[in-house]
């Protein structure tokens, strides 16, 4: 039945409350077989929550959940078994090596003797740390650290791979590394569930992703559909000082927003714009860009910072 499902992941009014707290809110979403998702979000805006659900470590309160063609309410260690999970927070066992992490943590799936030793060796290969193999935990790099998380995520084979935060905190080069692995796994028939703050992240490994905010989806596409219906191709920031700008904003109507440094101006019209408005401003206060999915994402959820 699994290898003729069309959605991975089926999601009708999925909730999770805490006393008058609603995490997640009633939302609907689908994954479909080898597709990358990803789940965007300030701060507290339920992503965590969601994939926890997804994942059978929470119980949903409310609404209907379907991982692998079972119904997560009925069958949470059936679908355990199928699914890979890298946590945001690396929580390897640091008085074990390299090696012992992983023949350990397959245990848990029954996978010991040559198969466990034939898996982990694959896994250490395909992540680059086949040389690392016999290293202590606090000898690996944050970016070696984060491979070996997603290497003890794979043991089991999994059909869906669930990330959250999967290169937070590591330098350009480590994130690139994890990004060219993770494409590779989803041409090899892997679906892939991720959560990130990285727009660049999701722009760059996302088939389809949705924005979170207080617990509901407010908007859900292909990394490009949002930036053209909610930007446009270009966006144009002006020095939030330079003189006669509001009166310019204003006489155009030109869909904006304003913060204590810069004005961002956004729409179809922006291109053909940037002309008179380079000419008007002069170039040294204002330039203009490519918009991107962190436009999106601000003009949707504000640009205040969030504590929780």
């Amino acid at each position: 039945m699994e290898d003729t499902l069309v959605n991975v992941i089926e999601a009708k009014g999925l909730s999770k409350t805490y006393g008058d707290l609603a995490a997640v809110d009633h939302i609907d979403f689908s994954v479909k077989k080898q597709e990358c998702f990803g789940f965007l979000g300030p701060n507290g805006a339920g992503k965590t929550t969601t994939i926890s659900m997804v994942s059978c470590f929470l119980e949903p309160t409310g609404g209907e959940l379907t991982v692998l063609g079972k119904q997560a309410a009925l069958a949470p260690r059936l679908i355990k078994q199928d699914i890979g999970f890298c946590p945001q927070e690396d929580n390897l066992d640091t008085d074990l090596r390299v090696a012992d992490n992983l023949r350990v943590f397959a245990r848990y799936f029954d996978i010991v003797g040559i198969e466990e030793r034939r898996r982990s060796d694959e896994l250490l290969h395909f992540m680059g740390l086949s040389s690392k193999k016999n290293s202590r935990i606090d000898e690996l790099s944050g970016g070696m650290k984060r491979r070996l998380m997603i290497a003890r995520s794979l043991l089991n084979k999994p059909k869906l791979l669930i990330l959250d935060e999967p290169t937070a905190g590591l330098d350009p080069q480590s994130k690139h590394q994890i990004w060219e692995k993770l494409h590779q796994l989803k041409k090899e028939g892997t679906t892939i569930l991720m959560t990130t703050h990285y727009m660049d992240e999701a722009s760059h490994l996302c088939d389809r992703l949705v924005i979170m905010d207080n617990g509901k989806i407010i908007v859900e596409g292909t990394p490009k559909t949002l930036i053209k219906d909610h930007i446009g191709s270009s966006v144009v920031e002006i020095a939030s000082g330079t003189e006669g700008i509001e009166r310019y904003l204003k006489e155009k109507k030109l869909d904006h927003e304003k913060t204590p440094t810069h004005y961002f101006i956004h729409g179809k019209e922006v291109p053909s714009l940037w002309p008179e408005i380079s000419a008007k401003f002069g170039e040294d206060f204002c330039a203009l860009r490519m918009a991107n999915l962190e436009d999106v994402f601000l003009k949707l959820t504000g640009r205040e910072l969030r504590e929780s």
